[in-house]
């Protein structure tokens, strides 16, 4: 018998677990899209900058370094879990930076996904490189991926895209700040995403009523947008301050 969910109200549930346990319980070929936000695994004792001060990149236990095996073995159990949930016509989108993202990449392929879009987020204020020897980390990359499986035919709203984009075909580029802070009024998550791009990601992918799931539910960004936009919702998350932070979110901002 499965446990009671953490959270359900008005078809969004979140889900309190280690994500490589929880997915194996999702009913197989049920979700339309889903939106991951894994670890990058790049947690350690350097520093950063964030709103000018200096900072910790010290996110939490969750996020700290491995090498590349671990990571590699992580990565492929999760997509693969997320592969046997997903339905034939689903797609999936994941979001990193270089410390994760060519090992998502290529753990897409090895379990069956064939990625569709390589979207480049391109943040209009990323914060300054303190260390002054590299170049500014201004970017991150969104995968997006469908089952390589030739009859299955993915949902991607064109018309729609094309309608948000003064009638143009949308570029692969997409140009957003940073998460705003009030998108934080609540509380925030270290790696918290912009609602602007998940409301592209999810109008792009997903019809009203669709369910969506995000295995890493962090400060429930997806859920929000999800609510807001009529679909339906599952999150899972091993942290169970995120979790009372995204109810918090779901019920104060969306009035829901």
């Amino acid at each position: 018998m499965s446990k009671k969910p953490y959270y359900e109200k008005d078809g969004f549930k979140l889900i309190h677990g280690d994500s490589l346990k929880e997915l194996k319980k999702i009913e197989p070929k049920s979700i339309d899209m889903i939106f991951a936000d894994p670890p990058y695994f790049l947690s350690g004792d350097g520093i950063s900058c964030s709103s000018g001060k200096m900072v910790s990149v010290k996110k939490g236990e969750w996020d700290e370094k491995i090498d590349i095996d671990k990571k590699h073995k992580f990565n492929r159990k999760w997509i693969k879990l997320c592969y046997d949930i997903l339905k034939d016509e689903g797609t999936i989108w994941i979001s990193g930076t270089m410390h994760n993202i060519y090992s998502i990449g290529m753990a897409l392929e090895q379990e069956g996904f064939k990625i569709i879009n390589n979207i480049t987020w391109k943040k209009l204020n990323p914060p300054p490189n303190i260390s002054c020897r590299a170049f500014v980390h201004s970017t991150e990359t969104i995968l997006w991926a469908k089952k390589n499986i030739k009859k299955a035919k993915h949902k991607f709203n064109y018309s729609l895209m094309k309608e948000l984009n003064d009638n143009k075909q949308m570029k692969d580029v997409w140009e957003s700040s940073l998460t705003k802070p009030s998108e934080k009024k609540q509380g925030k998550h270290p790696t918290q995403k912009p609602i602007a791009i998940l409301e592209k990601i999810i109008l792009a992918s997903t019809d009203e009523g669709d369910l969506i799931l995000d295995p890493f539910n962090g400060s429930g960004t997806t859920g929000i947008v999800a609510n807001k936009l009529n679909r339906k919702y599952i999150g899972i998350e091993q942290e169970k301050e995120y979790l009372d932070l995204t109810i918090r979110r779901k019920e104060i901002e969306n009035g829901k």
